[in-house]
């Protein structure tokens, strides 16, 4: 059967080492560093892991100049972890999840932070605030193979020059499996879905012109807010 309308290409993100990781789904987890959490106002063990999506087309490439978001004055970076599934399954152990991961990324939770607190005010969703137009910037993925032991990696998040976060990722109070297991527990996990493992603290705002990159660990990426 024909489609009615022309098909938008699939988004999709660049390896190390060539190929392209199609992306199906872009899950995310709230409260994940301790710090961030209390930086935000939050008891950091007050509640279990807390999940919300972006649409698979927010995702940007490495070196992309994103376009300051819409309807806001209060855009944000949230430098973050980013795992690329390659397999998936419902209410997987820790074992079946670290089997499904593909490898590792780094990426930025772009969020218009006064939409957020409106939402969080009103009990409402969070959709305007974190899934808009380019708001998940990935770097190239790196296959686990290459990407070496991560759990003693750091994450950090300069902008023009100047470090705004730097955390070791064993500050995350949910490991990766944990946030895998987690979802499967709520979603039927698939191939071509991508994390993000949550920010540590130091979020802040973005003006025309920022330059922003994030590493974690070997994992790298750089863009740049247009002017």
């Amino acid at each position: 059967m024909e489609y009615v309308v022309e098909p938008q290409e699939r988004p999709a993100v660049r390896v190390t080492g060539g190929g392209l990781f199609p992306v199906r789904r872009i899950f995310c987890i709230g409260r994940n560093y301790a710090d961030h959490v209390r930086e935000m106002g939050g008891d950091p063990k007050a509640q279990p892991p807390v999940f919300f999506t972006k649409p698979a087309d927010a995702v940007a490439p490495d070196g992309a100049v994103i376009a300051y978001a819409q309807a806001t004055n209060n855009f944000h970076y949230e430098g973050e972890l980013v795992v690329a599934l390659k397999s998936g399954g419902k209410d997987l152990g820790p074992g079946a999840a670290r089997d499904a991961i593909f490898g590792y990324a780094a990426g930025c939770d772009l969020t218009r932070r006064d939409h957020q607190r409106r939402a969080k005010d009103a009990g409402a969703p969070w959709d305007t605030a974190k899934g808009f137009d380019a708001s998940a910037p990935v770097g190239e993925i790196l296959p686990v193979e290459k990407a070496g032991d991560l759990a003693n990696g750091r994450l950090k998040t300069v902008v023009n020059g100047e470090a705004r976060q730097d955390a070791p990722l064993s500050q995350m109070i949910w490991s990766v499996e944990d946030i895998i297991t987690a979802l499967s527990e709520q979603f039927e996990l698939k191939a071509g879905d991508l994390i993000f493992t949550g920010t540590p603290e130091g979020v802040g705002p973005l003006t025309p012109g920022d330059e922003v990159s994030v590493e974690v660990g070997p994992c790298a990426l750089k863009f740049r807010i247009a002017t």
